[in-house]
């Protein structure tokens, strides 16, 4: 069975690292979870890390995180489905939101399960993902001020997520100012400002970030140590947190270009190939991944001397030349991913989830004990 790693020493460091840049600037965070998938043990190591904000975008992961600590404030960061209202004041203590007759269902909800619900309003700064337009924002706020048992908390951006609009001085700018007009209009307090994601970060270092953007959401720089702003590694964090192993299933010496007619694969797609290569033979490894758990543009072999073939719903392909590392069946293939790599095999139940490195043991009203270990947690 295929599996991926956890290292949880590189993922405390990578903490770190940002905490103390954050308390820096004067800014709170909130962790991105998402990326996990509800595992319940790697949910456990992030929540030991010290964070006091857990974010996530299925309801399900955040009962999850509130039955590891329920006293960890917990968000819901897409807007709600209707029909999910009850279950997000339940489980989650602030959801973001953009559409009124959704925050009526929340306070709804609110209301009879004697809570408050905190709520961020998102606006639309030319991402056009989710975001009440600005010509629309005094109204909306208006009327959402009216609503009992719903406390207004922040005003939030995204931005990068969909088209790729970066954050800018001049947007951030445009936020901030729209929350002192609201502050200023409705005699409120606004305590967040939640401009701020993995792809902000460089505005911090560069000193472009306005004072005003008091609020972070981190999942991929964390993570992945990188630059989101650019698709660069920082190099003070750690850029393999999560490691991704295949077992070869099958290894020969092959023909590169297949014989005879070609037609659509799977994918839909048809394979060209040069004819030059055509009477020429490498060593082909199958490892046990396949399309059903990741695409293959989102992984990549570690080593230099191999490169992905080709790819089946349960089988990768992987070139390995003249195999000069004299591979054989049942190593094991290590793979570095990206975001949406790590996502995708985060969701797979075919692939094993494990810790490498020291791996606090959480219990109950006891401290926090250390063993170094790589185990399953599936």
């Amino acid at each position: 069975m295929a599996f991926v790693t956890l290292n949880t020493k590189k993922l405390k460091e990578n903490y770190e690292q940002l905490d103390q840049l954050f308390a820096q600037h004067n800014i709170k965070w909130s962790i991105v979870a998402k990326m996990l998938c509800g595992n319940k043990k790697y949910l456990e190591q992030v929540l030991s890390l010290g964070i006091k904000q857990v974010c996530d975008s299925r309801i399900s992961n955040l009962r999850t995180i509130k039955s590891i600590a329920p006293t960890i404030q917990t968000i819901f960061i897409k807007p709600p489905a209707r029909r999910n209202a009850a279950r997000v004041v339940e489980f989650a203590d602030i959801s973001f939101n953009t559409e009124y007759e959704t925050i009526k269902l929340l306070s709804e909800a609110a209301v009879q399960q004697q809570k408050t619900h905190k709520i961020v309003i998102m606006i639309e700064l030319g991402e056009l993902r989710e975001g009440v337009m600005r010509e629309q924002f005094i109204d909306f706020y208006s009327e959402v001020f009216r609503l009992p048992n719903i406390e207004v908390v922040g005003i939030g951006a995204n931005l990068t997520c969909m088209y790729g609009v970066l954050p800018n001085h001049d947007k951030l700018i445009q936020l901030c100012l729209y929350k002192q007009l609201i502050e200023a209009k409705f005699n409120k307090v606004i305590p967040y400002v939640s401009g701020g994601a993995s792809v902000t970060i460089p505005l911090i270092e560069k000193g472009l970030l306005p004072k005003g953007i008091n609020h972070f959401r981190i999942g991929e720089t964390l993570f992945l140590g990188t630059n989101v702003y650019n698709s660069s590694p920082f190099d003070h964090l750690h850029n393999d947190v999560f490691k991704l192993y295949a077992e070869i299933i099958e290894l020969n010496e092959k023909p590169i270009v297949p014989t005879g007619e070609l037609g659509h694969n799977l994918t839909g797609q048809t394979a060209t190939f040069d004819d030059e290569l055509i009477g020429t033979t490498s060593y082909r490894a199958i490892v046990d991944l396949g399309l059903l758990d990741v695409e293959e543009a989102h992984i990549k072999p570690v080593s230099e001397n191999m490169h992905i073939a080709g790819a089946s719903s349960d089988m990768i392909v992987i070139d390995l030349g003249t195999n000069p590392k004299r591979l054989k069946v049942g190593d094991l293939i290590e793979f570095s991913m990206d975001y949406m790599g790590i996502l995708r095999i985060m969701n797979s139940d075919y692939v094993d989830k494990r810790f490498e490195g020291p791996m606090p043991v959480i219990k109950q009203d006891s401290p926090v004990n250390l063993e170094h270990a790589l185990v399953a947690v599936n």
